[in-house]
């Protein structure tokens, strides 16, 4: 434990709560155990009985890192698999996967909403197989240009049928409404969550992504040798930390605030000038000052380490595309922003 306490960079996070509890007082400390289960309060309080006497300047960089966290807007990054853990903690197991269908489909306030940004195509094709009648109620509760879409995509007799029942339909009764409502949800809605229609060559790219290099390179060299078509397929769609040169000067201070230092230290050892150049220009001097001193005290790595850490942050920046928080360009001319 002697090392723990003079190497900030060797601290673990528990070793990091204790200190942070032990320093905020015995009043504030009761608060925050009074939130953590039993096996969270016996793992910090074992660390910090065992801490000893801990350097000063050691808890100042602890109280700026954390202040750091806290100051950079949504400092938290929320998935559907985080999100499931903390609901699976307080709610029932049946419960909560209905909660997690309902939200992994598409957003809406309500069914009706939700209709509206699914693919008309996909609508289309689950139509169908349903009565005239059903799908006349569902295009006169939907937006109209929505509606348009899903009605030329249908067979021209069935849409006809459609069309019909719409200009006979009066005022739809509630239980009408709720019932074909309940049968959307529980067929349709839950089976567009559950299947989520992901192109294969897409998930062995996120597979390949997470790969060490050594492994990467073999299985890719063995596809290229049984289906050249799909391996350049998939080199298309993978992202590497390398093509983090895409993200513009917002899109790079964003993952900045979201990213953990030690992770991208890490990550950076191994990076190509480019991309060290790129997090830097995006960061105040005094963190750059940080990071390359950080850099510089860790010495030989290894590359396992290094690809790991680098994973981590594409899953990151990913996950922030995916809600809308930064933008990665594709890289090709109608990309490029204009100023």
């Amino acid at each position: 434990m002697a090392r723990a306490k003079e190497d900030y960079r060797s601290l673990t996070g528990p070793q990091k709560a204790a200190l942070f509890l032990l320093s905020l007082g015995e009043e504030h400390s009761a608060r925050l155990f009074s939130l953590m289960d039993d096996e969270e309060i016996k793992e910090i309080s074992q660390v910090m009985a065992a801490l000893g006497t801990v350097n000063a300047a050691l808890v100042e960089r602890l109280f700026i890192e954390f202040a750091d966290a806290i100051s950079a807007t949504g400092s938290l990054v929320g998935t559907y698999e985080s999100t499931e853990r903390l609901l699976m903690k307080a709610l029932p197991k049946d419960r909560v996967a209905n909660i997690m269908e309902e939200i992994r489909g598409p957003a809406g306030r309500t069914m009706w909403d939700k209709l509206g940004n699914v693919n008309e195509q996909v609508l289309a094709n689950y139509f169908k197989n349903e009565y005239p009648q059903t799908v006349a109620v569902v295009l006169s509760k939907i937006k109209v240009d929505h509606a348009a879409r899903v009605l030329a995509l249908l067979p021209e007799n069935f849409s006809m049928e459609v069309i019909m029942r719409m200009l006979r339909m009066e005022s739809v009764q509630k239980e009408v409404l709720d019932g074909v409502e309940k049968t959307l949800r529980t067929e349709f809605m839950s089976n567009l969550a559950r299947t989520n229609r992901r192109d294969s060559h897409e998930l062995i790219a996120d597979i390949f992504n997470n790969l060490d290099r050594n492994s990467e390179n073999r299985f890719m060299s063995a596809l290229e040798e049984r289906n050249r078509e799909s391996a350049e397929r998939i080199k298309a769609l993978m992202f590497t930390f390398e093509d983090l040169v895409r993200l513009d000067a917002q899109g790079v201070q964003t993952l900045l605030r979201h990213v953990e230092k030690d992770k991208l230290a890490l990550a950076l050892k191994g990076a190509s000038d480019p991309i060290k150049e790129m997090f830097f220009k995006n960061m105040s001097e005094r963190a750059g000052k940080m990071l390359r001193e950080d850099m510089e005290a860790m010495g030989p790595v290894r590359l396992r380490e290094v690809d790991e850490a680098q994973a981590l942050i594409v899953t990151l920046a990913k996950e922030l595309a995916n809600s809308g928080q930064i933008v990665i360009s594709e890289g090709r001319e109608e990309d490029e922003l204009v100023y």
